[in-house]
């Protein structure tokens, strides 16, 4: 079992670039079997989801490969094979393929996905619009089969603001016959990301970023090149650390837009924060006021940095409380971060957060963002080495972790 190994009380010093969004990546993948000629993807993290998605793609029939940071996909030979098990149960994004294979076949067989464990997360408004488009969805043991005999435009709406079925819909609806409205839709900048795509390809769709979509669905796609946005979450993350490592981080190669929700709390806090056009400079200071988090909708504050925020509020003077309204159960972290010496109560969907300095200890990520909210915690760590297992998660959303770390000064390494 691999372990990551940190030796906190570092500050992080240096500049760090950001990534292609893993959230837009594991969408634009599937996206892109929709075409009938190559699509070129740039900007491609290299992550395990990643890894994966591409595998499942080269089932099917496409042929993937890379050529430096961009992955190029051939879905010239790709046929729609059920795909009731193996590695689609690793990957909870693997959803995505009944959108895109509905809209490229008429049809789907896709096992319920996978990926963290912190919250179930169900897929009954994907069926909703994948119903209201035409096809019928069964269940067939575990694995969910979509049929339509021709998928025909609908008005949609959204019982709960949802990004995955969001996308989801627009995949399928991108060739459907006439006319989708898709209202109360999520707003993520990874939602725009996939328009883009999908308009390169020759798809008509209008208002992705706004509460309601529009598209008119169109009979053939065409390949073509698209460079994937920055990873909000992962710099996110790194300006977190450098406030937490009471740092001085130049985070470069993002948009400063989409920070905006973790900008206005880290300056409430006391952090200093300084904004380019492509980068932020993130400046921490030795005493932090306690905040109040709230974790919403897209521009709310992401509730992907509710976990590493946790960690970040335990370095705070006084008593913090910070609520996710997007996931319920979103606090695995919380017990290992006990663990450290955290004073943290969860009530509800809140989890009421102490200030006091954390201690080295043995713990484990139970999921991709609760791993973030570990390695936070532990580059804090005065004395001592921290221990985390669970890497697998870690590996899951962010590119070369330790290396990025090291070369801000970390002490960090990995043992078998």
């Amino acid at each position: 079992m691999e372990k990551l190994m940190i030796r906190g009380g570092r500050p992080l010093r240096g500049t760090v670039s950001i990534s292609g969004a893993k959230n837009s990546a594991i969408a634009l993948l599937p996206a892109a079997i929709l075409a009938e000629s190559e699509v070129r993807l740039d900007n491609l993290p290299h992550i395990s989801d990643v890894e994966i998605y591409k595998e499942l793609l080269q089932e099917l029939g496409c042929r993937v490969s890379w050529q430096e940071e961009t992955l190029s996909i051939d879905p010239t030979g790709i046929q729609s094979i059920p795909m009731p098990n193996g590695r689609v149960k690793l990957l909870r994004a693997s959803y995505y393929l009944m959108g895109a294979l509905l809209g490229r076949f008429g049809e789907a067989t896709i096992g319920l996905p996978g990926g963290c464990n912190f919250e179930p997360r169900p897929i009954d408004q994907h069926i909703k619009g994948f119903e209201a488009l035409g096809a019928i969805v069964t269940n067939e043991h575990g694995a969910i089969r979509i049929k339509a005999n021709e998928l025909r435009g609908a008005r949609i709406y959204m019982d709960v603001v949802s990004v995955g079925a969001t996308i989801n819909i627009m995949l399928a609806a991108a060739r459907a016959k006439g006319s989708t409205i898709i209202e109360n839709a999520a707003k993520e900048p990874e939602i725009i990301d996939v328009a883009t795509l999908l308009n390169a390809m020759g798809a008509k769709i209008k208002g992705a970023g706004t509460e309601t979509i529009r598209i008119e669905g169109v009979d053939r796609m065409h390949g073509c090149r698209h460079s994937i946005i920055p990873d909000r979450i992962q710099a996110g993350t790194y300006m977190i650390m450098a406030a937490a490592t009471r740092g001085d981080v130049l985070i470069d190669n993002i948009i400063p837009k989409h920070m905006e929700a973790l900008t206005a709390k880290l300056q409430e806090m006391g952090v200093h924060v300084y904004e380019m056009d492509e980068s932020i400079r993130v400046v921490g200071q030795q005493d932090y006021e306690a905040v109040d988090v709230k974790a919403l909708v897209y521009p709310g504050f992401a509730t992907d940095l509710q976990s590493p925020m946790t960690s970040l509020l335990t370095q705070t003077t006084g008593v913090s409380i910070l609520s996710d309204f997007v996931y319920s159960n979103r606090f695995k972290h919380v017990p290992e971060l006990a663990r450290m010496g955290a004073q943290i109560r969860v009530e509800g969907r809140s989890a009421i957060v102490e200030g006091g300095k954390l201690n080295a200890a043995k713990v484990r990520a139970s999921d991709l963002r609760a791993g973030a909210a570990l390695v936070v915690a532990a580059l804090t760590v005065e004395e001592g080495v921290t221990e985390i297992t669970g890497l697998e998660y870690i590996d899951r959303g962010y590119e070369r972790l330790e290396e990025h770390l090291r070369g801000l000064g970390a002490d960090v390494w990995r043992e078998a």
